[in-house]
Parts: C-alpha cells; sequence; structure tokens
C-alpha cells in the first residue's frame, strides 16, 4: 500500500456522486429525487404523493377534530385506519408488480455498477415504474407487519401532534405551528421508510439486513416518543414526565437530522447497548462475551431484583441479595462446563472431547473450596452487621461513615499499588520501580521479584480485604431498614450505581477528549494534507465549546466519538455494545499461512496475562479496553470482553506478518515507543514519556513461550564447491541412517521382536543381484521406463508378443510379477521339468509352483540376459526385523550402474549405525544379536540396493557434484529424471524417506559449515538424532510445518531463495520463552475509527484500497487499527473464541 499524495480526494468521483444521491434519500426517508440518469416527471411526481400521503389522511383527521366533529381518540383510529388501507394497497402493488415482471436478459455494459442504477420507464403505473418507486419486502409477515404498524404510527402520530395538545403544552401559537409542521414531515419520513422504500442508513450495525429490521428503525424512535405522551396523558400530576414530554415534542422536529447523522442506533444494536449499560449500572452486572450470555445474565439480574422486592424480611433480603450477588459475579458458565466435563470423563471412564478453548485451565476442588468459604463468610458478615446495626442504639451512620473511609484509602492503596506494577504512571511519567532496559526474560523476572511481591500483596486487598470491606458498607445501610422499596431492590442489587457511572462516563469523556486533541495533531502535523485539514483545525478551535457538547454527549451516550474519514470532523456515532461488531467474537478471520504461529503462541500469552493481569500490571481492567502487544514481526491485538469476580474474558487477534508501506510504517512507531520504554536507559528518575500523545501507551512485558524467527543468506554455504562435493558422500550415509531408523521403529518390529528369540528358522528372501543383468520390472515400475529396458531385450521374442511390461493399467492390481525370478513358460521344457523333482527335495522355485500359472508370459530370449537370483537365506534369525518393505527390493537400474553405485556405499557407517540400533533393547544379549545382524550379507546387500537407487534418484543422471539450484529443486521435492524417478515416486513412504534424508544433509552441510566438521561417526548420530527429535526440516508450505509449530518442536528450518536479492537464504525458527511488549490502547480511539470504518464502508461504500482513511499515520494508528476490526470490514490473520482468564 503507497502512502497517499495530497491530490487524493476522500472519495474518488464516483464515490462522491453515489454519496450526493445517497444522502438526501437517506435525509427523506427514501425518495430518490437525486438520480444519475434522466427520470420521467411522474417518477418525482408518484414518490411526492406516497410521501405525503400520511399527512393527507392525519390532516383530514385533525381537521375534524379541530372541527369538533371527532374526538381526539376517534380522530388516531381513523387516520390509523386510512393509512392501514394505503399501506395494504401499496404492498400488493408492489407484490403484483415483481409477479408481472418477466426477466429480459440486457447486454452488460462496461459500468456494472450505472447498469443497476437505470431503470426503463415506460409509464405512470408501469410494472419498472412500480418497483423502482416500492420495492417491496422480502417475507410476507413483514408485509402484513409493516402494514400494520404504518397505520397503527400514523394514528398514534395524529394524536401525537393534534395542535390542541400542542397548545396545552407550550401555549404558544408560533411554537405549535412549527411543530406541527416539522413533526409531521418527521412522521412522513417515517412512514415512507416503512412502508414504501427504506433508504441506507448512516448508522448501520450489521453488513446484511437479512430479516429487514433496519425499516423499523424510524418508526421505533417515533412510537418511543409517542409513548412518553401517553404515558403523560393517562399519569396526570407528575411534573418531571410533563418537563421531559415538552422536551421530547421539540425533539421530535430534530429526529431527520439525528437519523441522517446517525447517532441513533438501529433497533438490533440499541437493545444490546441498552441491555448491557442497564446491567453494567443498574444491575451490578458486566458487559458479556456473547450476546447470549448478556441476556441470560440480565434475565437472571432482572428476576434477582424482582425478587428480593417481594422477601418479607430485610435479613432475608440481604442474604439473599449478597449470595446472589457474589454468585453471580463468577464466571458460572465455565465453572458448569469444567464440572459437566468432569462427571462425563469420569461417568464414562473413557477419554472425553477436550475442552473448548477458555476452559482449558480446570477448578480444582482447592478453587471450589475458596469460593465457598469467601461465600459463607460474607453471608455471616452480613447478617450479624445487618441484625447488630438493627438493634443497636448507636447511630447508624457513623459505623457505615468509619467503613466508608475504610474504604477510600483502601481503593487509593489498591490504585498506588497497581500503578507501580507498569512501566509509566499516569502514561506520562516513567515508574521508577519498574525494571530497566529489560531485553531478556532471565533479567527481567530477576529484577521483577519486588514487583511480584507487591502484587501479592495487591491481589489479598483487592480480593479478600475489599469485598468483606463493601459487604460491610453496604449492610450498615439505613435504606435496608424500609421493605418492598423498588430504589432498595434496584440499588442494593448495583450498590453504587451512580459513582460506577459517574467514573465510567468520566473516564470515557478524558479518553474522548485525548482521541480529539490527538486527531487534531496528527492532522496539523501531517505535512500532506496540511493545506486541506489547516481550515478544519481553525474551525475546531474556534468552535471548541460545541466540539466540548459533541465528545459530552458522546460519554454520556457511551457513543463513539467518530471523527470523520479520521480527520478532525467530529460526529456522535450511534451507541453500539462494547464487542462494537454485531457477529459472534472470535468466528471470522482471514486465515492464512502465518495464522498458525498465533494459534501456537496464544496458550502461552494466556497464561502470561493472567498472572500480569493479576498483578495489576495491565491497569484498571474494564470492558471494552483494548491492548497491543509486539514480538518481531508479530502484532497481537487483545481486547478485554467481560470481567467479573477472579476472571476476566478476553479476545486475541494476529494482524498479518506481510510488510506493506503502511503497516511498516505504524509497526516502525509501535516499536520506538515500545524501546523508549523498555530498553532505553533514563539518567532522571522520574523521565517523561516521549511518546505521550500517542493512542499506544506502553504498560509491561510478558515472558510467552513462542518462536522467534531468523533469516539468514546461505551464500558461500550452499554455492561451496568442497561442501557440495562432501554433500553426496554425506546424503549416502544420511540415507543409511534414515532407513535403518525406520525399519527398527515399525510396530511389527516391536511386536514380534520377543517372537524370534527360540526360532531357529532362517527366513528366505529374494536378493537383488548386483553382479548379473538388469531385471524383470513389475507392472507399476515399467510405464516410465520402457525406452530404457526395451534396449536390453532380445529379438527372439517366443510368442511374438509384446513383454509383458507393456501391460496397461488395468492388471496393476491383480498382477505382480516376482523381481528377478524366471518363470518357465507352461509347458515348456523348464514346466515339465519343475514336476520332477515332486518326490524329492523340493528346490527354491519350486516356492512359486503354485501362483506361476496365470502370470504373463516372460520374453524367453531374454532369459539369457536376466539374473537368476535364488532364493536366499538370511544368516541371522534375527535379521527380517529390519528387513526392508518387499516393494522397496525390485530393481529398476542397470547391472552397470547398481555395480559402479555399490562401491560408493559406506559399510563401516552402516556397521556402526546398525550396533546402535535400540529394538533390541529389552534383550540381554541385544549386543551380540545385533553383531549377527551386522554380520548378515544377504540384510547388507538388500540395504545397498536400496540406498543406492535413491541416490541416483536424487541425482538424476548426471552424476557431477550438484548446483544450488538443483539442491533447491530437490529439497523442495522436485526431482530431476531418472531410470529410477517414478521407482521412487510410486513409493510414496520411502519418497518421503529419501527427501527426508535429502533435507537432513542439507541441514548438516549447512551446520557444518558453520559449526565445523564431524569428528566421528558418534558425534555424526547425535546430530541426526537431535534433527529428528527437536527439528522440522521441510517447506513453510508444507502441512506438516503447521503441525511440529503446533506440536511446539523446538526447531524448524527451511531453504528458500530471494529472487529480489538472488540469494539462497535459510529460515530458523526457535522455540524458546521471549518478552512480548505490551501497550495500552485508548478505548476511545479505537471505537472511534470502528465507527467511522462501518459508516465509510457500509454507507459512503469507500472501499478504495488507498482511501485517506486506511493511510499510516504514527499518532493513530490508523493502518492496524483498521486491519484489528472484525471480518468483513478488516482483516485480523487470526482471532480466538473468548479465552476465560482466572485472576488469583
Amino acid at each position: 500500500m503507497r502512502r497517499m499524495s495530497p491530490d487524493v480526494p476522500l472519495l474518488n468521483d464516483y464515490k462522491q456522486d453515489f454519496f450526493l444521491k445517497r444522502f438526501p434519500q437517506t435525509v427523506l426517508g427514501g425518495p430518490r429525487f437525486k438520480l444519475g440518469y434522466c427520470a420521467p416527471p411522474y417518477i418525482y411526481v408518484n414518490q411526492t404523493v406516497l410521501f405525503l400521503m400520511p399527512w393527507v389522511w392525519g390532516g383530514l383527521g385533525t381537521l375534524l377534530y379541530q372541527l369538533g366533529i371527532l374526538e381526539d381518540y376517534y380522530t388516531a383510529a381513523l387516520s390509523g385506519g386510512l393509512m392501514l388501507f394505503a399501506a395494504i394497497i401499496i404492498q400488493f402493488t408492489s407484490l403484483y408488480a415483481r409477479n408481472k415482471s418477466v426477466t429480459v436478459e440486457r447486454m452488460l455494459t462496461t459500468d456494472i455498477l450505472a447498469e443497476e442504477d437505470e431503470h426503463d420507464f415506460t409509464s405512470c403505473a408501469g410494472t419498472e415504474t412500480i418497483k423502482f418507486l416500492i420495492p417491496g419486502k422480502k417475507y410476507i409477515a413483514n408485509t402484513v407487519l409493516h402494514s400494520f404498524l404504518a397505520g397503527l404510527m400514523c394514528g398514534l402520530g395524529t394524536w401525537y401532534l393534534l395542535p390542541n395538545r400542542i397548545s396545552l403544552l407550550y401555549g404558544s401559537t408560533g411554537g405549535t405551528v412549527l411543530l406541527f409542521v416539522f413533526g409531521w414531515m418527521t412522521l412522513c419520513i417515517g412512514e415512507y421508510s416503512l412502508i414504501v422504500n427504506t433508504a441506507a442508513e448512516t448508522a448501520t450495525f450489521q453488513t446484511q439486513d437479512t430479516y429487514e429490521i433496519t425499516p423499523l428503525m424510524r418508526p421505533l424512535y417515533i412510537f418511543l416518543f409517542v409513548s412518553v405522551d401517553l404515558a403523560h396523558r393517562f399519569l396526570v400530576n407528575i411534573p418531571a414526565l410533563e418537563q421531559v414530554n415538552q422536551i421530547l415534542h421539540i425533539l421530535f422536529i430534530f429526529l431527520p437530522f439525528l437519523w441522517a447523522l446517525g447517532t441513533l442506533p438501529p433497533p438490533d444494536s440499541l437493545f444490546l447497548w441498552a441491555m448491557e449499560q442497564v446491567l453494567e449500572f443498574g444491575l451490578g452486572g458486566s458487559s458479556m462475551s456473547t450476546h447470549l450470555r448478556l441476556l441470560i445474565m440480565f434475565i437472571i439480574s432482572a428476576g434477582t431484583a424482582v425478587t428480593s422486592y417481594f422477601i418479607p424480611s430485610t435479613v432475608g433480603v440481604v442474604l439473599f441479595m449478597t449470595g446472589l450477588g457474589f454468585l453471580l459475579s463468577l464466571n458460572l458458565s465455565d465453572m458448569c462446563l469444567v464440572f459437566k466435563h468432569s462427571v462425563t470423563r469420569h461417568g464414562v471412564g473413557t477419554k472425553s472431547k477436550a475442552l473448548p478453548s477458555g476452559s482449558e485451565k480446570q477448578f480444582t476442588w482447592k478453587e471450589c473450596l475458596f469460593y465457598i468459604i469467601v461465600l459463607v463468610l460474607a453471608l455471616i458478615e452480613t447478617s450479624l452487621l445487618h441484625h447488630f446495626a438493627g438493634f443497636s442504639q448507636i447511630s447508624k451512620n457513623s459505623p457505615q461513615a468509619i467503613i466508608g473511609y475504610v474504604l477510600m484509602i483502601l481503593l487509593i492503596i489498591l490504585w498506588i499499588l497497581r500503578e507501580i506494577q507498569s512501566v509509566c504512571i499516569f502514561g506520562i511519567f516513567r515508574n521508577p520501580f519498574y525494571p530497566k532496559d529489560v531485553q531478556t526474560v532471565t533479567l527481567f523476572l530477576e529484577k521483577q521479584t519486588r514487583l511480584v511481591k507487591i502484587g501479592v500483596v495487591r491481589r489479598i486487598l483487592l480480593n479478600l480485604v475489599s469485598p468483606f470491606a463493601m459487604i460491610a458498607f453496604l449492610s450498615l445501610d439505613s435504606s435496608l431498614q424500609g421493605l418492598h422499596s423498588v430504589s432498595v431492590s434496584i440499588g442494593f442489587t448495583r450498590a453504587f450505581r451512580m459513582v460506577g457511572i459517574m467514573r465510567d462516563r468520566l473516564i470515557q469523556f478524558m479518553s474522548k477528549l485525548q482521541f480529539a486533541v490527538t486527531v487534531l495533531l496528527a492532522s496539523w502535523t501531517e505535512k500532506k494534507r496540511r493545506k486541506s485539514t489547516t481550515t478544519l483545525c481553525i474551525l475546531n478551535i474556534v468552535f471548541s465549546p460545541f466540539v466540548l457538547v459533541f465528545i459530552i454527549f458522546s460519554a454520556l451516550l457511551s457513543s463513539p466519538l467518530l471523527p470523520l474519514f479520521t480527520l478532525p470532523l467530529f460526529l456522535v456515532g450511534f451507541p453500539r455494545p462494547v464487542q462494537i461488531w454485531p457477529g459472534a467474537v472470535g468466528t471470522a478471520a482471514c486465515v492464512c499461512a502465518d495464522t498458525v504461529y498465533y494459534d501456537q503462541m496464544v496458550p502461552g500469552l494466556t497464561t502470561a496475562l493472567q498472572a500480569a493481569m493479576a498483578a495489576g500490571s495491565l491497569g484498571l481492567l474494564l470492558p471494552g479496553s483494548h491492548y497491543l502487544g509486539r514480538f518481531q514481526d508479530r502484532l497481537i491485538w487483545i481486547m478485554i470482553l467481560e470481567c467479573g469476580y477472579t476472571y476476566c474474558c478476553i479476545n486475541i487477534k494476529g494482524l498479518e506478518l506481510q510488510e506493506t508501506s503502511c503497516h511498516t510504517a505504524e509497526a516502525q512507531r509501535v516499536d520506538e515507543v515500545f524501546q523508549s520504554a523498555f530498553e532505553q536507559e533514563y539518567s532522571r528518575v522520574c523521565s517523561i514519556n516521549e511518546h505521550f500523545g500517542n493512542v499506544l501507551t506502553p504498560y509491561t512485558v510478558l515472558p510467552v513461550k513462542l518462536y522467534s524467527d531468523a533469516r539468514n543468506v546461505l551464500s558461500g554455504i550452499i554455492d561451496s564447491h568442497d561442501n557440495l562435493k562432501e554433500f553426496k558422500g554425506d546424503l549416502i550415509k544420511v540415507l543409511v541412517w534414515i532407513l535403518l531408523q525406520y525399519c527398527s521403529r515399525r510396530p511389527h518390529v516391536q511386536e514380534v521382536v520377543h517372537k524370534t528369540e527360540n526360532k531357529g528358522q532362517a527366513s528366505l528372501i529374494i536378493l537383488p543381484a548386483l553382479n548379473t543383468s538388469p531385471q524383470t520390472q513389475s507392472p507399476e515400475d515399467s510405464d516410465s521406463l520402457n525406452s530404457e529396458i526395451l534396449d536390453d531385450w532380445s529379438d527372439d521374442n517366443v510368442f511374438g508378443d509384446e513383454p509383458t511390461i507393456r501391460k496397461g493399467k488395468e492388471e496393476k492390481d491383480q498382477l505382480k510379477v516376482v523381481p528377478g525370478v524366471n518363470f518357465p513358460i507352461p509347458g515348456s521344457v523348464e514346466s515339465q521339468g519343475v514336476s520332477e523333482h515332486s518326490g524329492g527335495t523340493v528346490p527354491e522355485n519350486n516356492l512359486y509352483k503354485s501362483v506361476i500359472l496365470g502370470y504373463p508370459v516372460i520374453d524367453k530370449g531374454k532369459q539369457k540376459d536376466m539374473a537368476y537370483i535364488p532364493l536366499v537365506e538370511f544368516s541371522c534369525s534375527h535379521s527380517h526385523l529390519l528387513r526392508l518393505p518387499e516393494e522397496w527390493t525390485s530393481s529398476c537400474l542397470p547391472n552397470s550402474k547398481m555395480r559402479e553405485m555399490s562401491s560408493l556405499f559406506p559399510e563401516e557407517w552402516y556397521q556402526f549405525v546398525l550396533r546402535q540400533l535400540e529394538c533390541f533393547h529389552s534383550e540381554e544379549n541385544a549386543s551380540s544379536v545385533l553383531e549377527e545382524i551386522a554380520k548378515d550379507r544377504v540384510l547388507k546387500d538388500l540395504y545397498v540396493h536400496a540406498v543406492m537407487t535413491c541416490y541416483f534418484s536424487l541425482f538424476g543422471v548426471d552424476n557431477m557434484v550438484p548446483s544450488p539450484g538443483h539442491i533447491l529443486r530437490v529439497y523442495s521435492g522436485v526431482l530431476p529424471w531418472s531410470l529410477a524417478l517414478d521407482w521412487l515416486t510410486e513409493k510414496p513412504e520411502l519418497f518421503q524417506l529419501a527427501l527426508k534424508a535429502f533435507r537432513y544433509t542439507l541441514k548438516l552441510m549447512i551446520d557444518k559449515a558453520s559449526l565445523g566438521p564431524i569428528e566421528d561417526f558418534k558425534e555424526l548420530t547425535n546430530c541426526l538424532e537431535e534433527y529428528e527429535t527437536d527439528w522440522y526440516i521441510g517447506l513453510v508450505s508444507d502441512e506438516k510445518w503447521k503441525e511440529a509449530i503446533l506440536q511446539e518442536k523446538p526447531y524448524l528450518f527451511s531453504l528458500g531463495y530471494d529472487p529480489n536479492m538472488g540469494v539462497y537464504t535459510g529460515r530458523v525458527l526457535t522455540l524458546q520463552e521471549l518478552l512480548i511488549q505490551v501497550g495500552k490502547l485508548n478505548a476511545e480511539a479505537v471505537k472511534g475509527q470502528w465507527a467511522n470504518l462501518s459508516w465509510e464502508l457500509l454507507y459512503a461504500t469507500n472501499d478504495d484500497e488507498e482511501r485517506y482513511s486506511i493511510q499510516a499515520h504514527p499518532l493513530l494508528l490508523r493502518n492496524l487499527t483498521v486491519q484489528a476490526a472484525d471480518p468483513p470490514l478488516g482483516y485480523p490473520i487470526y482471532s480466538s473464541k473468548p479465552l476465560h482468564i482466572h485472576l488469583y
């Protein structure tokens, strides 16, 4: 992504035209008076008639009421009935037009978007006209429901805007006229969006309106305003309600502007936000990690408050609310899952499924006992104090006041202990108690010893002392003496609710104010757009009181402060839940090859976060807080979703690792912020944070077990002639080691190793010839080798047929020619001679008598050149335990080639490796058994044949020193052509072993060049064993690479090539405990930029990859914030399920 030039507009020309057409439609509720093409006049006339229709019916009813013909409620019924009838006609007209229309194939134009906008209008009431004016509903149920709501809204709206009613509220004729006219404009806008055509809303929460919720948005707010007026009508003599009704009548005429600016939330967002606010500040709960948990917790908490209202005893109320309050503050769902998992596991007696993510840490009996003890002590304390306060003659206020002062002192101590745990105090001054110049885990843990002790003290005060102090304060409250009070039920359910609201809104106000100042500074300091943003900055300074009002209003609503296009043009975004996005947490991510690194990191990171959060190193834990972690090229985005007693729930996202210019620019600034805080020495005791204006404030470092990524240039190693020459010899040794290890560790070897101790008979096997002619090929091996083998065939074919190796694919699964054995032709002298031995000793060839009939005919002339390989016996009775699979013993190379290569076989190394095998570790005479096997020439010849054939396959026809390019191709699994290529590739298991040996040899070559030569066989064996156990050597694109990372192999190696630099590279991943630097982001900055992202993409459809709002900025971290948004608007490559962290 390139940096944007100053001439690039915020919206391109097409998007500007699109926005200028869409926004007037949004303001008016759906009428499209600005089109991108010329439309007949009746299109505009029809829309105007449909828009003013509710006013006509309402005006008719109002006139009859003003003339004294009808009462007000009859007027409302008449207007509502007429509107219902009109709405039904409108909807069925649309349905008729859609059913009547015929799909016509059109020639696609070059501009698809323009094609979709254009309509061919034929008449005033034509099908195309009706479809354009009234798109209709997707569901019949919505057709009926929306029509009914349209009639109801028109009737109640008429009642709401009766002139006499407005005059009674204000007593002003001019005000009545204004409210009546503009009030009906508001009603017409709401009716049009509900029943005719729904406009695109600037306040968009869902990416797709599947259930047609958007048309209900504007009627919902109209009904809310009308409901207050109805309450005022029927609940008289309530001055506060009358004042509210007067204010709402004035606000009613401004609803179109609030809808157009996107300040009022859509119904789904309003519902979730309202539940969160009531649960948190009215019922004492917390924001929940999922919408289902939120709904369940809201119902339970509300039920608790209602139940307490009907408890007749004050002691009963106190005990009930204390016990339920404690239980609801725990992570009950997680505890139930763990309990259910334990019961299932012990009941079934088998290994059950693993717990879902976030529940890996099981609750032990000690933790359950801790919660039970705390609950019992809380109940005892509550009952005793309440009983004592109820019967004591001492003033009730004095004990409570003393405990109140104790609470204040306790909270101040907790605040101080929390600030000491992080690297910066207030985000401004560097903490003198925090370890300085921390770069290694060992050094950090040594210097953090004092902070750990302070964290333990804070944890005790927070989890044990503070709850009991608060219970004591509440138990002594005088309001508990009065029963059957709604205020007591709700108030005690949410203790300190006003303090909680004030604290929350004050924190939001300070964060929003800091964010606004940061946006101003960012716009002013950005040189490329200083000319265009100077005016905005000056206007913000001049109208700073109004900007401050916007910030206060946004804080009161707990809604985002939306900087339009991330410029200092502030709007109040619509309130939304803490999660910001509508989807379930962790269900969407742009998964790629790099996702596995975050997947491996998260369990260790969760453990480190647990310790840091419990100690207070991450500051005040509030739902909606955001943290950013940094390690090498990895960026970790952490969001707190839910908090409770001794637990919190988080979501962890991983950002992309690819280095774009914007990503790199902001990542460098993140590195600078962390380096100045954690790695820089300061001469003064309390130094100033150099990056105070940034939205990121450094907090702490976390020791996490993860992979460090090192990339090296292999120039001088992989292209060295001496190294490549040694490579060939080492490859044979590694092949020998790999095959012997494979054969000794096969499952059947371990099963039968004890069964062969008392068996003396020798095993029979067909030995491939090393000193004779080439052998006949099996059908699987023949197709690709015909051109080479046909030259060795003689011309005296007995039957004149094609040799059997040219058989079709249909015989491959049925016929398996035994290699190296000459079968006699049925009816020939050889076949007759077989029966001559029936009365005597059975020769070796008679073993195949029962299976020879039915096999293809073998060229008799070729028998002169083929080796007759008899059945031979292993000289050791245990040798068959190390024998190679039979299909690996077939031959595919000419005898001369095999004889030439067999001289390269390292027999001493073979003997050494064989004697080091551990497959006979349970035998008392294991060494003697291995010694006997090592002397078995038949077994050795089998290994010579397999090893040298693999060796030949890896290097091809050319036996010269391999080139670096050849090394890279074979390492990647691309083998050169040779006689043995098909032979090897048709044996997948052997092919993988040969490829593994090749890769091990390359790693061995690099290690020898870097660390020095191998001294002896023992050192070489140790090196190969280390590769086998601690390394994965392969390609980054391999699936096994991901598996090795998830299995946490200590080391991973991959060979690559950089075409830009023209060099070969080696990549090494090393698993070790390293430090992740973590900082806290300004939560309001994140919410504001995400709100702008939602508006810009979902409403303005500004999806330009080079748009201004996505460009890198070191203060705002715009690009990283956009990446961290949930798909489809953002593109994190990893997103975890909600993870529950226990804070004790």
